[in-house]
């Protein structure tokens, strides 16, 4: 029979008020493999309803007890982590071993990080001579809501719920209706590890039915989001004259900047890894690669050689470096981009097809890497995020040039230098309109450091104290001596 995935409310796995499910579909077999709930409002409230009845609790729970529950779930997911991995395999169509070493582990490290970070927060005293003495207060704000997207469902997910949990709220969380699959699994081990009842809700569903209505409760006061920018948009006019805390993680458009002096090998070998990654399908993929005009054809030549050792396969293949998109219509999107590319005189240089496999596979959602050339830097091929396998090669003359077609889109998300030259690296990082910028390497991750986008690519700050801090009120109590 088809699972049946179930919302998490008050500590209890449950159907959904309206009784009613949508198909969640394996993207690498095109076949519909489990239920998701259809969730509403009505679902919404109940949550609401449960985390304002467990806050008191929660929030006055002395921060070593939360932590220590949260450290047993983070042990649960390290316990689980096959299960999990293969989960988030099927769900999404990441190769399997990409979701055993980078996604699984992300959000067991998610949860150990921030449950000992909400340990170690520090709030600040002024003293004013001898005459008064100012500090801070850092208090949880109340029921957070976390709205997470498909590509990295679980390590996403994590990302936005733990902070919030660690700094002492509740939380309403909806994880993508795509790929709902390990975030429903986390249910069972936050029941496994004695989470109280009402302190995390995972409510699923559509965005317009859902996500609306946790944006719009007048009882929910911050909002965490990741997903596209025109989302972000309608969330921003929403929640703004409400004056809701917003964090926005919303698009990337991201350049990566291939300059003569690089140490080329590496170069090479990160920059098809940073563009294929996840089937492209990572907000900090490298889509545009700019490279210096002087060893733009060597560089080209190198890459595409790489690129086509790229199998692209079942995920649940060991040798499958690439495998499903997340779902068909985001399969048609990609390939509709791929034709656009044609008809703006891009050159194809490799793949530019849907790939048709067989066997179990055969109705699955696969697409060639696929890399263009002869692009104009402004054109909608490498102005507007794809969020797939595709990727362009332009060259540049000057750093001068460089840093224009890099800082050309809406987008400012992050971005990656190739030099080995250190003042070209802090001269160029300087200038980059990106909030993350990687200096010969590419997605090297400190938890403890500011993660976010200037321009679209969205508002605020998450990782670090950064999200500690945001889920909680300052509060100044001044005192006279």
């Amino acid at each position: 029979m088809t699972e049946k995935i179930l919302n998490y409310i008050n500590g209890e796995l449950i159907e959904p008020v309206g009784k009613t499910y949508l198909d969640n579909i394996n993207p690498a077999t095109g076949e519909v493999y489990s239920l998701i709930p259809d969730s509403d409002e009505r679902d919404v409230e109940l949550a609401v309803l449960a985390a304002n009845a467990a806050f008191p609790v929660w929030s006055n729970m002395p921060v070593a007890q939360r932590s220590d529950i949260l450290l047993k779930i983070s042990a649960l997911i390290d316990k689980n982590l096959d299960r999990l991995a293969l989960a988030e395999s099927i769900d999404q169509g990441k190769p399997l071993w990409l979701a055993k070493s980078v996604d699984i582990p992300r959000a067991r490290d998610n949860f150990h990080f921030y449950a000992t970070g909400a340990i170690h927060l520090a709030t600040e005293a002024h003293a004013m001579g001898n005459s008064a003495i100012n500090y801070t207060l850092r208090q949880p704000i109340g029921i957070a809501g976390c709205i997470s997207p498909w590509n990295l469902p679980l390590y996403l997910f994590t990302w936005k719920i733990v902070p919030a949990l660690a700094s002492g709220n509740c939380v309403i969380a909806k994880p993508s209706e795509i790929t709902p699959m390990t975030a429903f699994l986390l249910a069972e081990l936050c029941r496994e590890a004695g989470l109280p009842k009402g302190v995390l809700n995972i409510v699923h569903g559509l965005g317009p039915k859902v996500g609306a209505a946790i944006v719009s409760h007048p009882e929910i006061p911050a909002i965490s989001f990741t997903g596209g920018t025109k989302t972000g948009e309608w969330i921003a006019k929403t929640a703004a004259p409400m004056f809701k805390k917003l964090s926005l993680e919303l698009g990337g458009k991201n350049p990566n900047l291939i300059f003569a002096d690089c140490n080329f090998d590496e170069a090479v070998k990160t920059a098809v890894t940073a563009a294929f990654s996840n089937q492209g399908e990572i907000c900090l993929c490298g889509s545009r690669i700019l490279i210096e005009k002087s060893i733009y054809e060597k560089f080209k030549e190198a890459f595409l050689k790489r690129v086509s050792t790229l199998k692209v396969g079942d995920p649940l293949s060991d040798d499958s470096r690439m495998g499903a998109i997340v779902s068909k219509p985001h399969m048609e999107k990609i390939l509709a981009y791929i034709e656009l590319a044609k008809q703006e005189g891009g050159k194809l240089l490799a793949g530019g097809k849907q790939l048709q496999l067989s066997g179990k596979n055969s109705k699955g959602y696969f697409i060639e890497p696929t890399v263009f050339e002869n692009l104009a830097y402004d054109c909608r091929t490498n102005q507007e995020e794809i969020f797939g396998p595709v990727v362009t090669l332009t060259p540049f003359e000057t750093e001068e040039e460089a840093l224009m077609m890099a800082n050309s889109t809406q987008y400012g998300l992050a971005a990656t230098v190739w030099t080995e030259n250190l003042k070209r690296a802090h001269r160029v990082a300087a200038k980059l309109h990106s909030g993350i910028i990687w200096i010969n390497c590419w997605l090297l991750r400190d938890l403890r450091t500011p993660f976010g986008g200037m321009k679209n690519s969205g508002v605020g700050r998450e990782g670090g104290f950064e999200a500690l801090k945001f889920f909680t009120e300052e509060k100044n109590v001044c005192i006279k001596l």
